[in-house]
C-alpha cells in the first residue's frame, strides 16, 4: 500500500510573486505608452519623468518583439 504524502507549500507567496510581476509589467507598459505619447507629442518635461519611473520599475527586461 502507498502511502500519500501531503505537502503545503508555500504557494501563495509564488502566486503573489507571479502576480505582482504581472501588475508590474502591465504598469510598465502603461508607462511606456504614456512615454510614447509624450515624445510624439514633444513634452520633453514629461518624457523625463516617465523616463525614470520606467527605469525605477527595472525598465523593459524582455525581448523586443515579445
Amino acid at each position: 500500500m502507498a502511502s500519500q504524502i501531503s505537502y503545503k507549500g508555500k504557494k501563495n507567496q509564488i502566486n503573489k510573486k507571479r502576480l505582482s510581476f504581472i501588475e508590474g509589467g502591465h504598469q510598465l507598459e502603461k508607462l511606456e505608452f504614456a512615454l510614447a505619447v509624450a515624445q510624439t507629442k514633444g513634452d520633453g518635461e514629461k518624457s523625463e519623468i516617465l523616463k525614470k519611473k520606467i527605469f525605477e520599475l527595472g525598465g523593459n527586461v524582455e525581448e523586443p518583439g515579445t
